[in-house]
C-alpha cells in the first residue's frame, strides 16, 4: 500500500488550489505492480526545520519559493536531504533566470532576438562600488546599441518576474527616460520582430498548450479561445520549444513566451518560475491546467520517478554543434531529448491506463454547481462588487464553451 502526500506551497492563490484538491480526489486508487497507492494533498506550512528533519510529502508543488527565501531553502533541504520531487526545482531556477535562459537557447541554435545586456544605471548598493566603476566600468553609447538592435526594441530585467520593469522603447527619448527608470535593475535592451501572434506555451511535464495571448489586454481577456491561430509548422515549433527548454533546465511547470510569423518561431521569455494558472486569466484552458498538473503529479509519485539535477547540457551541445543538421532536424533532435527526461510516452500509456476516468469526471464537475461557486469565490475575491456580474458573465461565457467543446 502506497500513500502518497502531495505538498502545495502556496502565496495568495485560493482558486487553482481548490480545483487541484478537487480533481486530485477523483483520481482514486491505483493499483501498479501489486500495489495499491492512493494519494491527497496538504497545504504546507512555514516553520523552522533542522536539516535532517523527515519530510513527509513526496511531491511539492512550488507557487512561493522564486520570492520568499525560507520556504525556498527548506525546498533545497527536501530534495537533497530527503529526495522529494520539486516542481519547480529552486536550483535551476535560481541560477538560470531570463538571461542565462537566452544563453542557452541561442547555444541551441533557437532564433531569440537579438539582446544585449548593459550595465547598471545606478550604482549598486556595494561600498567597492565607487572604486570597480572607475577602474573598469568601461564607457558606451547607449544610443548606438539601440540603433544597432533597431527601433522598437525591448528594455527588460536580466532576471524577469512578472513583467516587472519591461518598457517598450520607440525611440531615443523613451530609451533614455527608460533606462533612467531602471535604477538598480540590471536590464537587457532586445529587438524586437514584426509578429503575427504572441504564442504563449504552458507546458506540465509532457503536455503543452500553446494558447493566443494578447500581452496588451487585462488580464481577463488576454489568451484568446483560438485553436487553429498558428500554422502547423509554427505550431509543432511553439510545443517542441517549449517542452525543449524544460527539459533543458529540468523545469516541468513552465510556461513560454514566442513571437510567431508565418512558419518563424523568435521565443522571447520561458523562464517562469510559477506560471499562471489562474482561473480569472487562464478560464477556457483552465481545466485542462489543472488536470494535466494532476496527472503529472500523481505519475511522478506513483512510478517514483526521481528529480535530476545533473542537466546534461552536453547531450544537447552535440546536436547543436553538428554542422550537418539542418534548423527542424535540431529541433527534432532536441525534442527527442526532452520526451526522453519528461518520459511521454510512457506517461502517455501511464495515464490512458490509470486515469482514462479523469478527463470525463473533471468536465462533468467544472459543468457543476461546485465549480461555478468556486468562479463566484474567486470573482468576488478579485473584482470590485460592481463588476462581480460582469465577470462573472465574462468567465461563465468561456467556461461554458470549454464544456461544450469537450462534450462526449
Amino acid at each position: 500500500m502506497g500513500d502518497h502526500l502531495i505538498g502545495l506551497l502556496l502565496g495568495a492563490e485560493k482558486d487553482w488550489p481548490r480545483a487541484f484538491e478537487t480533481v486530485l480526489r477523483m483520481v482514486g486508487p491505483i493499483k501498479e505492480g501489486g500495489d495499491v497507492h492512493t494519494l491527497s494533498s496538504e497545504r504546507l506550512t512555514i516553520e523552522p526545520f533542522r536539516l535532517d528533519d523527515p519530510v513527509r510529502t513526496p511531491l511539492v508543488i512550488d507557487r512561493l519559493a522564486h520570492w520568499y527565501y525560507h520556504p525556498r531553502e527548506w525546498l533545497k533541504k527536501a530534495a537533497l536531504v530527503n529526495g522529494t520531487y520539486l516542481l519547480n526545482s529552486p536550483f535551476t531556477f535560481q541560477s538560470m533566470e531570463k538571461h542565462s535562459a537566452y544563453c542557452a537557447m541561442v547555444r541551441l541554435g533557437l532564433k531569440v532576438p537579438p539582446t544585449t545586456l548593459v550595465p547598471y544605471k545606478n550604482p549598486v548598493d556595494n561600498v567597492r562600488w565607487a572604486y570597480t566603476s572607475e577602474q573598469y566600468n568601461r564607457p558606451f553609447d547607449l544610443d548606438q546599441i539601440a540603433d544597432e538592435l533597431g527601433y522598437p526594441l525591448y528594455m527588460k530585467p536580466f532576471d524577469g518576474g512578472g513583467w516587472r520593469g519591461v518598457s517598450r522603447v520607440d525611440g531615443p527619448e523613451s530609451l533614455v527616460r527608460a533606462y533612467d527608470e531602471s535604477g538598480e535593475m540590471l536590464m537587457h535592451l532586445q529587438a524586437t520582430v514584426d509578429y503575427e501572434h504572441f504564442a504563449r506555451a504552458l507546458s506540465i511535464g509532457p503536455e503543452t498548450m500553446v494558447m493566443d495571448f494578447r500581452p496588451d489586454q487585462p488580464m481577463h481577456n488576454r489568451y484568446a479561445v483560438s485553436h487553429d491561430f498558428l500554422s502547423e509548422s509554427a505550431g509543432r515549433q511553439t510545443a517542441a520549444i517549449s517542452r525543449i527548454v524544460n527539459a533543458f533546465f529540468r523545469w516541468e511547470f513552465n510556461s513560454a513566451e514566442m513571437l510567431v510569423t508565418g512558419d518563424e518561431v523568435y521565443p522571447i521569455d520561458y523562464a517562469n518560475a510559477c506560471p499562471d494558472v489562474a482561473i480569472t486569466s487562464l478560464h477556457y484552458y483552465f481545466p485542462w491546467a489543472i488536470t494535466a498538473l494532476v496527472r503529472w503529479s500523481a505519475y511522478c509519485v506513483v512510478t517514483g520517478r526521481r528529480s535530476a539535477v545533473d542537466l546534461q547540457t552536453w547531450r544537447y551541445f552535440e546536436i547543436a554543434d553538428d554542422p550537418d543538421r539542418s534548423y527542424d532536424e535540431k529541433l527534432d533532435a532536441y525534442l527527442a531529448l526532452a520526451d526522453e527526461y519528461l518520459e511521454s510516452d510512457k506517461y502517455r500509456e501511464w495515464c490512458e491506463t490509470h486515469l482514462p476516468h479523469l478527463e470525463e469526471q473533471v468536465h462533468e464537475w467544472v459543468a457543476s454547481d461546485d465549480f461555478d461557486r468556486l468562479l463566484r469565490d474567486t470573482v468576488a475575491a478579485t473584482y470590485p462588487p460592481h463588476e462581480h456580474e460582469q465577470f462573472l458573465d465574462h468567465f461563465r461565457g468561456l467556461i461554458g464553451m470549454w464544456v461544450t467543446d469537450n462534450a462526449r
